[in-house]
């Protein structure tokens, strides 16, 4: 009988939401997991990328469970964006209840994955008693110190129209809509994260379950750098020129100075410049991104000034406004040194700068027109000459102090976060501007300062700006006439905070301390690599400041981090170049596709992040249809690990679904002789494998290495199955093991796993089971498999008691018939013996 996934899925469905099976327990004495999945944007649908996401966390709560943890697992909704907004702007459908409606039909399709959420603690950041606590959370901030309000060039996207934090500029494009992001100057609202930039970097060496990568790429986003502030005079001109350096031991070879476009010098000097004004307007419109900036044409413009060099009298360097330099690392301002910076280099090669080295390479290299950036020997640089180059960057340091000009100093490539937002559906800044009392807060006996249903999207910009009544207002000092902010928070503030609320969601306080106390840090957080800097440096950063403010006890919120892998497929395209479905195409030979519309030839295009724009999409409720539930979680789990990008190949589903058949079919065998007499030998043969394999899963599970422990479920399924069809093996054993098995699989197919655990062990519930544990004598193993290679093939393989020596395993080896005769009649040279793995022999 093949598995009847329909029944039985329903089935146990249905008994777990009437019976609450996951709500989280109540504070016990047993050991507690936090497992949280990052929570998803409502968009209406699931993708297999959510599947495969939700399949993990599930998998390690379920094992948790299994293993008496107190689990906590909660599912909420990142329910602010913009698509809600450009919903309504295309259909005409209000975001509150098109995001609303969403998580709805999320909600359910969720359930018929079987996640097993405490659905009891959802909550959706775009209601009022979620984001009128972080109103309140904001004010704290503003009342610290941490929030404040100035006017600074920003980051703009100009198909979002809104502005857009460092983080959010991928490539010099917007995050979300791709557009190329030009530079603006606004009032805006800042979180100063710089205050903890220190704190976030030392922390980093504290996350110890977090991937190595992940750690990298904050550290670099930190960007600690020790250097010198040098302020250069410049010749008639006012003001010094204030140069944040890292290489100032190369201050001999500088041959100009450089200022990013919106820097104050620049802006003053344009005035009387049309045509520096016009340089300027041309820069705002080129990415704004190191990244992006280190491809770019350097470009720059001579503002005529001269800046005095500060160790050689009478020597002067021109003053440019260049386009690569960043208003927003260090102090907006450069000295460049081209023989021993790239960028440099392309400057000064481009407009024909003198480029001067003062840096010897060590013996043995040499500069052939490029900036040399290597360690070496100072030269042309009078009192630094001779010295190395980090003896040299410490007596330019104390020289630069001694003139009077500078000091040493460390900066952070770490910018303080923006978070207003030029749109409606977000979170109200809870603020009142007076004409009379200036910047109000909101007080709190007013919270939550609750967005207005009743606003239209027939103008440009953000509709609160243009609300009949909504922003107007009292002030709360003087009661005279006032205006609310119409900028809404960024909605990576809402994410930095959510997992806090999770341990206590029906509290009318903002956060239960205690309950925080308990179950934070989470154990096991989820969710893919491009989250790296954006949310996980932010939430970081919330938690410190919460604590700080005396929300919190913990300092960082997440002790382990699972970075999963993308679900990828092949795309395809018709002869007009239009993109295909899967469905809509036939494989006929290996690589070779054709249209089913037209059976004209298919272009096959390479495995890539599925994606709806590219059509390489497969639908999950049609799989699930068609295969079940528990076939689709085995296979998203089963290729390769869960970091690792994953391949969807129909062949791949048909598999999992052939082996949940097979063992279904073999557990049906289990409980048809499950009273069957048998040998002692044969018994405690399956047994010693069956607990071998425990330990197998215990090691695979913490690993989260998933497709190992299936691998592992495989080969015990293949032993039991062969141990069915031998009658010495009895069916106590046989029970045992089925039951080693099914618990083994249960975090990956729950409904197979607790329909076949009702049937066989007479025992209830598969929830209300232990978490199996191998008995030390049967899970010793007591022979290895030794491999025999002659000059260096394989040859065969034999069995051995663990530790043997060398000299009998040689022996041993020498007597396979398939050794024996590749070495008869020839000199042995040499033997290499590896006990318990290999034995090697060259003749």
């Amino acid at each position: 009988m093949s598995y009847p996934f329909r029944d039985v899925e329903t089935k146990w469905q249905q008994t777990w939401e009437q019976e609450n099976a996951y709500k989280t327990p109540e504070q016990s004495n047993r050991p507690k997991s936090y497992v949280l999945e990052m929570f998803p944007y409502p968009s209406g649908k699931l993708h297999m990328g959510h599947v495969r996401n939700y399949a993990i966390g599930d998998a390690i709560a379920r094992l948790k469970r299994l293993q008496g943890y107190d689990v906590l697992h909660p599912m909420g909704w990142d329910a602010f964006g913009l698509p809600a907004e450009n919903a309504a702007i295309q259909g005409g459908v209000c975001p509150e209840k098109w995001t609303l409606e969403n998580i709805e039909e999320m909600k359910n399709q969720f359930k018929l994955l079987s996640i097993s959420f405490d659905w009891e603690r959802e909550l959706a950041t775009c209601l009022p008693d979620y984001y009128g606590h972080e109103q309140k959370f904001f004010l704290d901030f503003y009342k610290q110190g941490l929030a404040y309000r100035r006017e600074s060039w920003v980051n703009w996207d100009p198909v979002d129209n809104c502005v857009l934090a460092n983080e959010q500029v991928i490539s010099g494009k917007g995050w979300r809509s791709g557009a190329t992001v030009e530079k603006r100057k606004l009032m805006q609202w800042s979180l100063k994260i710089t205050d903890y930039a220190q704190e976030l970097l030392d922390d980093l060496s504290t996350l110890t379950g977090w991937p190595e990568k992940v750690v990298k790429m904050q550290e670099n986003w930190i960007g600690r750098s020790e250097g010198a502030l040098i302020n250069f005079e410049i010749d008639g001109y006012p003001q010094v020129l204030s140069v944040f350096t890292t290489r100032p031991e190369t201050l001999f070879g500088a041959s100009f100075c450089g200022i990013a476009p919106t820097h104050p010098i620049a802006d003053e000097v344009a005035q009387n410049n049309p045509e520096l004004a016009m340089f300027i307007e041309d820069c705002q419109r080129t990415p704004t991104t190191e990244e992006a900036l280190s491809t770019v044409e350097k470009k720059g413009y001579d503002t005529g000034l001269r800046v005095k060099h500060p160790f050689i009298k009478d020597v002067t360097i021109p003053l440019y406004v260049a386009n690569f330099v960043l208003m927003d690392y260090g102090t907006g301002a450069i000295f460049a040194c081209p023989a021993h910076d790239e960028r440099d280099f392309d400057f000064a090669t481009a407009y024909g700068l003198p480029i001067r080295p003062v840096v010897m390479p060590e013996a043995g290299e040499t500069i052939n027109g490029i900036a040399y950036t290597g360690p070496g020997t100072m030269i042309n640089s009078e009192f630094l000459n001779g010295l190395d180059v980090l003896s040299a960057r410490r007596r330019a340091i104390e020289e630069v102090e001694k003139l009077g000009m500078g000091q040493g100093q460390v900066t952070f490539r770490l910018r303080d976060w923006s978070v207003s937002r030029q749109r409606y559906w977000g979170c109200p800044i809870p603020i009142i501007y007076c004409d009379d009392c200036g910047i109000v807060p909101v007080p709190e006996k007013d919270l939550p300062v609750k967005l207005p249903m009743d606003v239209t999207f027939d103008q440009t910009g953000n509709p609160l700006d243009y609300h009949p009544t909504w922003k107007h207002t009292t002030c709360p000092l003087c009661q005279g006439k006032a205006t609310r902010e119409t900028d809404t928070l960024d909605t990576f503030f809402e994410s930095s905070w959510y997992f806090l609320r999770f341990c206590d969601t029906k509290t009318a306080d903002p956060l239960n301390k205690a309950a925080a106390q308990h179950w934070m840090p989470v154990d096991a957080y989820i969710g893919g690599i491009e989250h790296a800097v954006l949310h996980l440096l932010y939430a970081r950063f919330f938690t410190k400041a919460l604590r700080d403010c005396g929300y919190v006890s913990i300092n960082e919120p997440f002790k382990n981090l699972l970075t999963q892998g993308m679900v990828c497929h092949s795309s395809f395209k018709d002869s007009d170049g239009q993109w295909l479905f899967p469905h809509e195409v036939t494989k006929v030979s290996e690589n070779k596709y054709i249209s089913k519309k037209d059976g004209m030839p298919v272009t096959v295009g390479r495995s890539e992040k599925m994606s709806k724009s590219k059509k390489n999409v497969v639908d999950p409720k049609e799989m699930i249809d068609t295969y079940g539930v528990d076939a689709v979680r085995l296979f998203v789990m089963s290729d390769t690990p869960p970091e690792k990008d994953f391949e969807w190949s129909d062949e791949g589903l048909e598999g999992a679904w052939r082996y949940l058949n097979r063992l279904w079919r073999v557990l049906e065998t289990v409980i048809e002789n499950k009273a069957r007499e048998g040998a002692d030998d044969a018994s405690l043969a399956l047994r010693k494998i069956a607990h071998q394999t425990i330990d197998k899963f215990v090691h695979g599970y913490g690993r989260h290495a998933f497709n190992k422990v299936i691998a592992f479920a495989r080969e015990l399924t293949r032993t039991l199955e062969e141990a069915c069809q031998n009658s010495a093996v009895s069916g106590a054993a046989l029970i045992e093991t089925a039951k080693i098995l099914m618990l083994g699989l249960n975090p990956l197919i729950p409904h197979l796993t607790s329909e076949m655990w009702k049937m066989s062990a007479d025992a209830g519930d598969i929830l209300q089971a232990e978490w199996p544990v191998a008995d030390p004598d049967l899970a010793v193993k007591s022979e290895v498999t030794i491999a025999v290679q002659v000059n260096g093939k394989m040859r065969g393989s034999f069995q051995a008691a663990i530790d043997t020596d060398q000299e009998t395993l040689f022996e041993q080896a020498k007597e396979l018939a398939t050794v024996h005769r590749e070495i008869d009649g020839k000199t042995i040279r040499k033997t290499i013996v590896v006990p318990n793995r290999i034995v090697n022999i060259v003749v």
